[in-house]
């Protein structure tokens, strides 16, 4: 059974509406919508619309839910156009990593070069 929003929680509010955000794709279960301080000309965010802190408190029963994230990332890939030419998605875990909303979230950017390593 899904978690309810949380209350406190940003992106559950985003989830519920009563904040604002560019929504560029939406399913029964996933919500992605453009970041408000873009780190790439494409930079969207892509969440569970239940509440999931990490991915270190995803469940067996997620299994569903984790293929529903990555078709929307496709989508969104898709529709801003960034393939074929490639685009990045990361994933931060825990505030050392540079998770600043404990909700699970993939960023998924494009729309220039990329260099390795990351940060």
């Amino acid at each position: 059974m899904p978690k309810a929003p949380v209350d406190d929680c940003l992106f559950c509010r985003i989830v519920q509406k009563s904040i604002p955000a560019e929504i560029v794709h939406e399913t029964d279960s996933t919500l992605a919508f453009r970041d408000v301080h873009p780190k790439a000309p494409v930079h969207v965010l892509v969440i569970p619309k239940e509440h999931v802190e990490s991915i270190m408190h995803l469940e067996k029963r997620h299994a569903a839910l984790l293929g529903d994230l990555h078709e929307t990332i496709q989508a969104v890939a898709r529709s801003e156009k960034l393939v074929p030419g490639g685009f990045r998605i990361a994933v931060n875990v825990g505030r050392e990593a540079g998770q600043t909303v404990p909700h699970l979230h993939y960023h998924v950017l494009g729309g220039r070069a990329f260099s390795w390593p990351p940060g």
